[in-house]
């Protein structure tokens, strides 16, 4: 659970920054905020998929083929189910109500919290930071949401005010629901020697995050998250 502390934390000091700057950053300071964040999250992400690897060659080898099929096949899965679409959809939700705001509007307080709301709950790190969370205790994917987060709290503050603050707590629920179900999930993950899988799908997700903070590629992580649920069940299979 400590990943989501520092998650809430993150979005808390963020928008009590916001409130005292009353200012967004520089464009220099973006800048050096996306390089700096981006490469944190391509270091964090390898880390997780290259440690999730053991064996020798042809035993790594194998695991990286099952890694990519699990992504194939939770790729195809997740577009059957339109995981990414559901996922877009609330995304045009936030961005109406950011464009639609206005100091004098009687909504204002209640569409930043529901923006806020979406925005980090729908973001691409909540589910394999939740998991990696629950399953090995590592919370530095959602220390890293926790500095992205924290970020557009300081950036919504600005438009919303102190609304924002208390998306806090929705996400708090959401994401103690998600670490929880992965750590019921861990026993008889480790019995069956399946975390490692797990990971290295994580690892690869997180990877691709970076690809989008970049702006490199636009990757459709939602249709992938299936992925986390293939790669155990593959891996068991192909034994």
């Amino acid at each position: 659970m400590f990943g989501t502390v520092l998650n809430i934390t993150g979005i808390l000091i963020g928008s009590l920054a916001g409130l005292a700057m009353r200012r967004p950053f520089s464009p220099a300071n973006q800048q050096f905020f996306k390089a700096a964040l981006g490469a944190y999250t391509v270091w964090i992400g390898l880390k997780i998929a290259v440690t999730s690897l053991s064996g020798n060659f042809w035993q790594v080898g194998k695991q990286l083929l099952l890694l990519v099929l699990a992504l194939t096949l939770g790729r195809l899965l997740g577009r059957l189910l339109h995981v990414q679409k559901g996922l877009n959809r609330l995304g045009r939700i936030a961005r109406q109500k950011l464009t639609d705001a206005r100091p004098d509007s009687p909504h204002r307080a209640g569409d930043g919290f529901t923006a806020a709301t979406i925005l980090f709950c729908a973001a691409p790190l909540v589910v394999p930071g939740c998991v990696q969370d629950g399953l090995t205790q590592n919370f530095q994917p959602l220390l890293l949401k926790a500095l992205l987060d924290g970020l557009v709290a300081m950036a919504f503050v600005l438009t919303f005010g102190w609304p924002v603050l208390l998306a806090a707590l929705p996400l708090a629920a959401f994401q103690v629901t998600l670490t929880c179900g992965a750590q019921l999930l861990e026993p008889m993950l480790r019995t069956y020697s399946l975390i490692d899988s797990v990971n290295g799908v994580c690892g690869l997700l997180i990877f691709c995050v970076a690809l989008i903070i970049f702006e490199i590629r636009r990757i459709e992580i939602g249709d992938y998250l299936p992925a986390l649920a293939v790669a155990p069940l593959l891996t068991w299979l192909w034994r």
